[in-house]
């Protein structure tokens, strides 16, 4: 018996010391380490309110817009007469098989009077033009101008009663995420609606500089080109015109002709018969990490002067070379196809205020855009435009005009003559500007392509060439 309570002291001796060791030493450190965890810095910011999701009121709604603009949406079939393969007996007989051939698209009346904007593309070659409008009516439309540049064509239909016709809103003040609607007539149905944002604006898809679309999400398949891109208030910022696509269908990316170009097209056409072009008269780069490197400035956006056209409105206004345009009127310049977007909204003689960086002073310059074709003319299905002194003295060239486009053919296939070569000489005589090749074409006038005999050129490379024809 003495045993036994013995070791039951013992016991409980021992499981008193446990206890108490481990209040003074274990649970205090691990207390510790808690408190060390807990007081530990939070370097992410996050936030834990909790997110109410929108209510119905504030979800966008597009129906207004909606209702606006469908029945200013038409179907545009064209049909065209196109060669057909030759058979063998068309080979034996001489002949020449002809067919004709539909194509489709969309448009949108701009007045009630009929006037309808749709792509240059949808009716390219047509020799009949119909209108379908939404409520199934048919008129046939007369061509009355079109832009291949920008795409854009104007049709008229005649009807008895006014028109449902879309306003033009400003594709200027349109943001980068705007809810827009792109509404088409693809399948000579009805019109056809579909949402999306804006995606980006200014885009060129051709690598040539001379575009400046908006970019949208909004589903967009061929036939919708020509249709309208409306915003919540049912305006017109933009006339679909191509999508991004290696299948030919819709994968995301869609791309529309500014509403200001379009509207400035159409009004050149209605008023002048054909488009006005007003020019800064400066040539040069859109500036980004690569090329400000290579030129040695800090900034990466702006536009970078490297020569200016004699007679232009930039030189009259003072721009000068290594100047960087960063701001038109109030239209940030962040890259070349936002400088050519805003001016292609512009005419000549339209006064503009230019801002520019030059070194580390900003300045304000009223320019008065010139008139493209003081700087450019055409001869030989071929269009040149002067160069400036600045350029002839960095490249080392005594004369010569710069080819900016070319459609000959023949003069491509026999001497390569492209864009981007400058011709010096014609017949042994020096063209030191646009003036000297209208004096040519007013010495010889149609027969101006019998009485040249020689070219001389400066290709791309630098290389000079000279071609003989007789």
């Amino acid at each position: 018996m003495k045993k036994i309570l013995t070791l039951v002291l013992v016991s409980v001796l021992g499981g008193f010391i446990t206890l108490s060791t481990y209040k003074l030493l274990l649970e205090d450190k691990h207390t510790e380490e808690i408190s060390s965890i807990q007081n530990q810095p939070n370097f992410i910011p996050t936030n834990y309110y909790k997110t109410n999701l929108a209510s119905a009121d504030e979800q966008p709604s597009f129906v207004e817009a909606a209702e606006k603009t469908v029945h200013a949406v038409v179907h545009v079939k064209n049909t065209a007469v196109v060669s057909s393969p030759n058979t063998l007996e068309d080979f034996f007989f001489g002949r020449r098989s002809q067919r004709a051939q539909v194509g489709t698209g969309s448009g949108v009346i701009i007045d009630k009077n009929g006037y309808i904007i749709t792509n240059n593309h949808v009716i390219d070659g047509a020799r009949e033009i119909s209108i379908t409008t939404n409520d199934n009516k048919i008129y046939e439309a007369k061509l009355i101008g079109t832009d291949p540049k920008t795409d854009i064509a104007l049709l008229k239909i005649e009807a008895d009663e006014d028109l449902p016709f879309v306003t033009f809103g400003d594709s200027d003040q349109a943001k980068i995420g705007e809810w827009v609607l792109a509404v088409g007539n693809p399948f000579n149905l009805t019109s056809t609606v579909t949402a999306g944002i804006i995606s980006a604006k200014s885009r060129d898809l051709s690598g040539q500089n001379y575009q400046s679309f908006i970019q949208t999400d909004a589903a967009v398949n061929p036939g919708n080109s020509g249709g309208a891109l409306v915003n919540n208030n049912g305006e017109l910022v933009g006339i679909n015109t191509a999508i991004s696509s290696q299948t030919g269908s819709y994968i995301g990316y869609s791309f529309a002709v500014p509403s200001n170009i379009a509207r400035k097209v159409v009004e050149d056409i209605m008023e002048y018969g054909n488009v006005q072009n007003g020019i800064l008269g400066v040539n040069g780069i859109g500036l980004n990490g690569i090329t400000s490197e290579k030129l040695d400035i800090n900034t990466t956006e702006g536009f970078y002067v490297s020569s200016v056209d004699e007679k232009s409105g930039a030189k009259e206004a003072g721009i000068e070379k290594g100047d960087i345009i960063t701001q038109i009127d109030n239209v940030k310049i962040s890259k070349f196809a936002d400088l050519t977007g805003y001016l292609n909204t512009k005419r000549p003689d339209d006064v503009v205020s230019v801002s520019i960086l030059r070194g580390n002073s900003k300045k304000i310059l009223p320019v008065t855009l010139s008139n493209i074709e003081i700087m450019t003319t055409e001869f030989l299905d071929i269009q040149v435009r002067n160069i400036s002194d600045e350029f002839k003295d960095e490249y080392s060239i005594e004369s010569g005009v710069l080819v900016t486009k070319n459609d000959n053919y023949w003069l491509y296939k026999n001497i390569g003559l492209n864009k981007g070569f400058i011709i010096t000489e014609i017949n042994d005589t020096k063209i030191n500007s646009i003036d000297d090749i209208t004096r040519l074409k007013s010495k010889y006038g149609s027969k101006l392509a019998d009485n040249i005999e020689k070219i001389s050129v400066i290709n791309r490379n630098g290389q000079k060439h000279s071609y003989i024809f007789r």
